[in-house]
């Protein structure tokens, strides 16, 4: 993976730049292949299943020096290329209304927090494929306004787990990945090699693609149209791994899609067929500069996402500790 950045990334067409070309039938022959259909219970946490007391117990071994690391965005009220629904915040008390002591202070806070600027989390119910929730579930029975009776948010509860960072921009050499590039299996075992970390199962699997520090270097820019992340064939290797959840700094899925027809192929694979959740719109700066501070690449991370019965994700801080 090399990296020539640019202040107008342009993205590249399907096949070329961001790997090679995937047809609808061989995107659904994937589908099928990866799909983990039946194997829970509990259908609804998905790949959150795999997570048992003992990976609770040796993830919390990997806590040594008590370095802390949150990974959320800033709030973001502001609009732009990559946020086009703003977060809300206004004050609704500023203590100036006659009353007992002491004043108070109050704000309201609202989001549709699902896009490119908000940290949060895509819980099973976010996505469907071929109208089908994950573990076969129809969505239209499933899914209405008053929220999701399946795949729920408040389902999932909270994770605490044993988390990887791959850094690829260090693994490169470069400042980061541009948008457009495709990370394959190829690049995710050569970061295994390179950082001296496997993924295991049980796993929380953050990729860092630089994004963040490139907004923050060369502004901002529209995500949907190019963005660094997976190609749909690194896919079998983490579902082969047994990953509990995928995150990144981006939405995991490189764009412009290298699918005919599927626009978020990585959201289709991971959330509906393989049942694992995304975390999306990490900043994974300050954990690859504890990483490396460190020597190590694995840490204990905790996702506490809010209850909300029926809700199809939330916004969340995840927090690494090492």
């Amino acid at each position: 993976m090399t990296s020539n950045p640019s202040d107008s990334p342009t993205p590249p067409p399907a096949g070329t730049g961001n790997g090679p070309a995937v047809s609808h039938e061989e995107f659904d022959a994937l589908f099928d292949t990866v799909r983990t259909w039946g194997r829970w219970a509990v259908a609804d946490r998905g790949a959150w299943n795999r997570v048992s007391p003992d990976h609770v117990r040796r993830a919390t071994a990997l806590v040594r020096s008590g370095t802390v690391v949150p990974m959320a965005r800033p709030w973001d009220t502001t609009a732009g290329p990559d946020n086009s629904r703003p977060a809300l915040h206004f004050m609704s008390d500023l203590g100036d209304v006659e009353a007992p002591e002491p004043a108070t202070h109050k704000d309201f806070i609202a989001v549709d927090y699902h896009g490119k600027a908000v940290t949060h989390l895509d819980a099973l119910s976010h996505v469907a494929y071929r109208g089908q929730l994950h573990d076969g579930r129809p969505a239209r029975d499933l899914v209405d306004s008053r929220g999701a009776r399946f795949g729920a948010v408040s389902t999932l509860g909270p994770l605490v787990t044993r988390g990887v960072l791959l850094d690829l921009p260090s693994v490169s050499g470069s400042r980061w990945l541009e948008p457009g590039q495709a990370v394959h299996a190829a690049d995710i075992l050569a970061a295994e090699r390179t950082l001296d970390v496997t993924i295991g199962e049980g796993d929380a699997l953050l990729l860092r693609t630089g994004s963040v520090r490139r907004r923050a270097e060369r502004g901002a820019w529209n995500p949907d149209a190019a963005s660094a992340g997976l190609h749909v064939n690194a896919m079998p290797l983490l579902a082969e791994r047994g990953i509990a959840l995928l995150g990144g700094d981006g939405d995991s899925d490189v764009r412009p899609s290298p699918v005919e027809g599927v626009h978020s192929p990585v959201h289709a694979l991971a959330i509906v067929a393989m049942g694992v959740p995304l975390l999306d719109n990490l900043d994974l700066e300050a954990l690859s500069a504890a990483c490396v501070g460190a020597g190590r690449y694995a840490f204990l991370l905790v996702v506490a996402p809010l209850n909300i019965p029926g809700g199809t994700g939330s916004p969340v801080t995840p927090l690494a500790m090492l």
